[in-house]
């Protein structure tokens, strides 16, 4: 692609997975708006757990097929957030997204226990009864019908978290 003259570097790539050369390592775009250091801790921490389930080799391969349906979910994540609702790329069943992640978090317990990141998937599961950070900003916008309330909310969450 360089060749081409459509990209430079890897930086022009802009996928929610993409390889990090110069580290030798993978980045994932973040899967919400972290308003707080803790979240966005928390959310580091989900990750690497599930890296570690999934290098266990327990899930099978995606197919090709499998990304049909995933502009449809990430749709509805970004959407609606934890309110939205995935599609099993192979079984073709919904489930609401915050009920996947429930899930997830359950199925990732032994991995935060092993990287010593238990207190940051509690962090998640409450995080996840309780509404996300995107939503409070969606709400805020409601509230405000300004772009500026939004701004204002998401500064009150800063200092709120810094003390």
């Amino acid at each position: 692609m360089e060749n081409t003259g459509i990209v430079r570097s890897m930086k022009d790539f802009y996928w929610d997975l993409r390889p990090k050369p110069e580290y030798g390592t993978i980045e994932l775009r973040v899967c919400d708006t972290p308003l707080t250091v803790e979240r966005a801790a928390s959310l580091a921490c989900y990750l690497q757990a599930l890296c570690r389930y999934l290098l266990e080799g327990n899930e099978p391969p995606p197919l090709e097929d499998d990304y049909l349906v995933y502009n449809y979910n990430r749709f509805q994540a970004c959407r609606f957030g934890l309110d939205g609702t995935l599609v099993h790329p192979q079984t073709h069943e919904t489930i609401s997204l915050r009920e996947d992640i429930l899930t997830t978090l359950r199925r990732l317990e032994p991995h935060a226990k092993a990287l010593g990141s238990e207190a940051a998937l509690e962090h998640l599961y409450r995080e996840t009864h309780t509404g996300s950070d995107a939503q409070l900003l969606r709400d805020a916008f409601a509230e405000a019908g300004s772009t500026e309330g939004i701004v204002d909310a998401a500064l009150r969450c800063f200092r709120e978290a810094a003390g």
